[in-house]
């Protein structure tokens, strides 16, 4: 049997539509770029992903969490430098009309939509997007909707320290939306203009930085292993010092190799005291945290990770892709499509599938339905051949399938078969549940 894995996107946007993961933002409209909806699918999948990050993250005993508003006062993107200096250089083609990133073009002399040479001289484009608070739009109202999630989470910085009696080294951990007005963005739900992120911003004493900084490198490296991304699609990169941002003291990236290429799936930065500081000084609020212990104030540095969920759901749903090619005895060739999600990240974990539509197997199936669900989300599906529903499964990367067959009503067992090897089982009911469980849980 061969196996091929995904080697382009345009497959995977024709599955998300197909089996209900991604579709199209307004699509009855022509759609509106850069814009994704997640489907009944893809939201399990998006929540599974949020779930697993959230998890190793606030199980800690030095992590909390937190929601801060999208909307906030538009002094603190002063501070962050985001009014300023949060800009990509735009230049035009008068040619073909074409806008591009300058800073991402091989050629910065040359379009690459044309290949024409009669480009504008770069300007910078600020990212963010402007709306207005109020009932009067005028410059005095200007707010904005956050491109980052982090400087919640700065402002934020007293408020968990002080409410949940946390003491240096602590972390805060948040999930939520952020906004880019993206000169060239794409690649499917790679880079959009409205995205989810998953931060955590790590407190600790200047002078422990350096050790903290390592440590998270590991612990966020571990973390891809056990929801079962492939080894060998990680790589783990440095920035070099001129690829530094300005609040960076160093940086590091996670990278996965999705079907456009290695890109930037998470970044872990030593942020050094840079929003703290620039926060204390815009606000005139002393952001200083005192050592009892050590009987000293100080301000902390600051050890981010940052992944974008979207990107995450993008490499687990790549990652998880594979076509299974087999030749038949007739000589035509088979191809099964599987979504070899690990179970912790997959939309559905079990599907229940009566071998018929009679009236005491679907009861039947009903009821393990209703038992199964209370524990995971489950799906009952009666429509078409077996064979077609377990291939139906395998698309949307259901790890098990449970056939309730004639037998079932007399033996009180089904038969349990397995998304990756095809092996069945042979499993009493009032077992199932405990099966169920064992190989979720141990797969």
């Amino acid at each position: 049997m061969e196996i091929r894995r995904l080697d382009d996107m345009q497959t995977l946007v024709s599955l998300s539509k197909r089996r209900g993961f991604v579709f199209q933002s307004s699509e009855i409209y022509g759609g509106i770029n850069a814009c994704w909806d997640f489907g009944p699918l893809g939201v399990e999948v998006k929540l599974n992903v949020k779930k697993a990050w959230w998890k190793a993250m606030t199980s800690r005993k030095d992590i909390e969490g937190l929601d801060a508003a999208i909307l906030m006062h538009p002094q603190v993107w002063k501070a962050s430098g985001h009014v300023d200096g949060f800009s990509d250089p735009l230049v035009d083609c008068k040619d073909c009309k074409a806008r591009h990133r300058q800073d991402k073009l091989e050629d910065p002399t040359t379009c690459p939509n044309c290949g024409g040479k009669n480009l504008s001289d770069p300007r910078n484009f600020n990212l963010m997007f402007k709306t207005h608070m109020g009932p009067v739009e005028d410059s005095g109202n200007v707010v904005y909707l956050r491109p980052e999630t982090a400087q919640g989470i700065f402002v934020n910085f007293e408020n968990v320290a002080t409410s949940m009696r946390k003491k240096i080294p602590f972390g805060i951990a948040q999930i939520g939306k952020s906004f880019r007005n993206e000169i060239t963005p794409g690649n499917f739900i790679f880079r959009t203009r409205e995205f989810e992120q998953m931060e955590m911003q790590y407190f600790v004493k200047p002078g422990t930085d350096d050790e903290a900084f390592e440590e998270w490198k590991e612990i966020r490296k571990k973390f891809y292993s056990k929801i079962g991304l492939n080894p060998e699609n990680l790589r783990f990169t440095p920035h070099g010092p001129g690829e530094l941002a300005h609040y960076a003291k160093a940086a590091f990236d996670i990278e996965y190799k999705y079907p456009i290429g290695w890109s930037e799936l998470e970044g872990i930065h030593n942020r050094s005291d840079f929003d703290l500081r620039q926060h204390q000084e815009f606000s005139g609020k002393s952001l200083e945290y005192f050592d009892e212990a050590a009987k000293e104030k100080y301000l902390p540095f600051v050890i981010e990770t940052a992944v974008g969920c979207d990107r995450l759901v993008l490499a687990c749903m790549s990652d998880a892709y594979r076509e299974e090619i087999s030749t038949l005895d007739n000589g035509k060739e088979d191809k099964r499509v599987v979504m070899g999600f690990h179970p912790d990240i997959a939309p559905v974990k079990a599907a229940i599938l009566p071998l018929s539509k009679k009236e005491p197997l679907l009861e039947y199936a009903d009821k393990l339905f209703a038992d199964l669900n209370d524990s995971y989300n489950v799906q009952m599906d009666v429509a078409g051949s077996i064979g077609k529903r377990y291939r139906r499964q395998d698309e949307i990367g259901t790890p098990l399938c449970i056939t309730v067959d004639f037998d079932t009503l007399e033996d009180h067992k089904v038969t349990v078969r397995h998304r990756d090897t095809m092996a069945q089982d042979r499993v009493a009911v009032d077992q199932l549940a405990s099966y169920v469980f064992d190989k979720l849980r141990n797969f």
